[in-house]
């Protein structure tokens, strides 16, 4: 199994291009389920989830073809409605197939989601908003057999109970096939979303954002598309604070400025320094780390994806800091393996209590999900000596090149 090692204690400097969102790029993927017609992608990045959702899509009959970072997807032909178990588990964004399935098909058949071990992340308001759209629906062995008895579903007002990014992508992607105009209220307003929303208009949906607010006509047909996939955030936020932590100075190529508001306000306040150029920002990391507080909130609050790095910064700032984590119930188990290196944290329910002011020195460490990777590598980009990160298939699932990308700013970092 692949390892990475990693050098500590080189500051970083020099310019990392941004790649496409994982995050937008796999529901811009599922949207082929709702035409006849081809639907390119560009700026995908090639990372295992972006894999998985291919197999899982040609498992269900689509086509695709991938020249460099442009994908082209044909759903003309489903051969099945069935999104099998041994693809699903590997992901949780593959339940978005559900809303588009029915949507087109009057039926689908998935199998109940996996992906990282940070919490419960129930898909019950995916199901509540479909029932209320007309979908019947039974659990059996392990998988959610939806049908829709009248045909096709029907458009109506549907208000979350919470926040969530997948069950507003699924709904509107089924809503746009459905008969009648349907209203979501109290939706989520990531970025992603919009960038859904975007390629979804140019099918020739017809929907309206209007804040916490969508509102969806429904139409009978969606036709092909072309569409550049959004920057990624988290990449962006990750190398943001990859230069800070080793005191360095990196430019982020095609990073976009609005949707890091409230991360690049963190990174000023804990002393960095940050230009925009145009579609660039750059970050220059301050001598000093000061300590700061953060608690994580949906968009456009500060991240949860970014709160296992910002954890590695606060390890190694001036003072005492706390970080809530109010999205996910199991997101701190990155926590045993930056005591590993040397880190001063306890935890107090859904608070990491963090005493900064330590050397990290480099050791071995394992990844338990996608963003705890990330983290454990920028602690080693800070640790003296030798830090060797297993289990990084986590990592693969997000990051495209991590290890070219920071070893093009000076890090010491190779693949095992």
């Amino acid at each position: 199994m692949d390892k990475i090692s990693i050098h500590g204690g080189i500051v970083l400097e020099g310019s990392v291009k941004i790649s496409g969102s994982k995050n937008a790029s796999l529901p811009l993927m599922v949207l082929s389920l709702l035409t006849e017609e081809a639907c390119v992608l560009d700026n995908v990045p090639n990372l295992n989830d972006v894999l998985t959702m291919k197999d899982l899509l040609f498992s269900l009959g689509v086509k695709n073809k991938t020249i460099d970072s442009s994908l082209t997807l044909n759903a003309q032909n489903l051969v099945s409605l069935k999104a099998d178990y041994e693809l699903v588990r590997k992901m949780r964004a593959s339940v978005l197939v559900l809303g588009p399935l029915l949507a087109r098909c009057g039926e689908a058949e998935v199998s109940l989601p996996g992906g990282c071990a940070i919490g419960s992340r129930p898909i019950d308001l995916h199901l509540f908003a479909l029932k209320k759209m007309g979908a019947e629906f039974e659990i059996h062995e392990g998988y959610i057999k939806g049908r829709v008895p009248k045909g096709r579903l029907i458009g109506t007002e549907i208000e979350f109970p919470k926040q969530s990014v997948g069950a507003t992508e699924n709904i509107i992607m089924a809503a746009t096939l459905a008969k009648g105009t349907t209203l979501l209220k109290n939706v989520a307003i990531e970025p992603e979303i919009d960038d859904l929303i975007i390629a979804l208009k140019k099918m020739g949906g017809d929907i309206i954002r209007n804040g916490k607010n969508i509102i969806v006509n429904g139409v009978n047909y969606l036709n092909g598309f072309k569409h550049k996939v959004m920057a990624d955030r988290i990449e962006a936020g990750t190398y943001a604070m990859a230069s800070v932590i080793t005191r360095g100075k990196i430019k982020l190529i095609d990073a976009n400025e609005k949707h890091l508001l409230c991360v690049l306000n963190f990174l000023k306040n804990i002393g960095s320094t940050i230009h925009i150029e145009d579609q660039n920002i750059i970050v220059e990391g301050p001598k000093i780390i000061k300590s700061v507080n953060i608690k994580t909130e949906v968009f456009p609050g500060f991240p949860t994806d970014l709160q296992a790095q910002a954890m590695a910064l606060m390890t190694v700032s001036s003072g005492e800091s706390i970080i809530e984590e109010n999205i996910f119930e199991n997101r701190f188990m990155h926590i045993a393996e930056l005591l590993r290196f040397g880190a001063n944290i306890k935890v107090d329910g859904h608070k990491a209590l963090i005493k900064g002011g330590v050397v990290l020195k480099g050791a071995q460490v394992m990844a338990t999900d996608l963003r705890a990777s990330s983290c454990l590598i920028l602690a080693g980009l800070r640790a003296e000596g030798e830090t060797l990160l297993s289990r990084i298939y986590h990592l693969d699932r997000g990051y495209e090149s991590v290890e070219e990308k920071l070893s093009l700013c000076g890090a010491n970092i190779k693949r095992l």
